[in-house]
């Protein structure tokens, strides 16, 4: 085994951590909001099918993050107030998943059938744009939970928020 591999393991490890931390946070907020659909929308016949719109639509939105940041984006403030990296963060990333949610929907109808111009057309902005809104409230304290996280360093962090680990693991 070369020396490499087991720093290549701890990187996909910390990767899938990283990975999973996000989809749990965006998959709580987005199931928050698909049971509010469900129960507001009820007389309509929602059905629980949004449920797992919601999951799927939280992974999605994990890899457009993590892409993202392996892209280095939003950096730009990193060494302001935690909270305005926090917020731009919200913001590019924000722009970043609306941008991906058009592209995604002119795909869908360019699949379906319609021509570029007409599936260009055919898109809702401002169904995107509110949730857009919502997208951006639930970045900024994701942002700066990891903006946290970052300044004060992944360990120290770790110990402070979830304990000292146990058995040097």
């Amino acid at each position: 085994m070369s020396p490499a591999h087991p720093e290549r393991r701890q990187k996909i490890k910390h990767e899938l951590q990283e990975m999973l931390e996000l989809f749990v946070y965006l998959a709580f907020f987005f199931c928050a909001l698909a049971v509010y659909d469900v129960l507001l929308l009820r007389q309509y016949k929602v059905e629980y099918w949004t449920l797992a719109f919601a999951l799927i639509n939280a992974l999605v939105i994990t890899k457009v993050i993590m892409i993202g940041e392996y892209a280095k984006l939003g950096k730009r403030y990193e060494y302001k107030a935690l909270l305005v990296s926090a917020v731009w963060k919200a913001f590019v990333f924000g722009l970043l998943v609306f941008a991906f949610h058009v592209i995604e929907e002119v795909i869908k109808r360019l699949i379906h059938g319609a021509d570029l111009a007409k599936a260009s057309n055919d898109i809702r902005f401002e169904q995107f744009a509110g949730r857009s809104i919502v997208v951006f409230c639930v970045f900024i304290p994701l942002f700066a939970w990891r903006e946290f996280r970052r300044a004060m360093g992944e360990e120290e962090f770790r110990a402070l928020v979830f304990g000292p680990r146990r058995g040097g693991k």
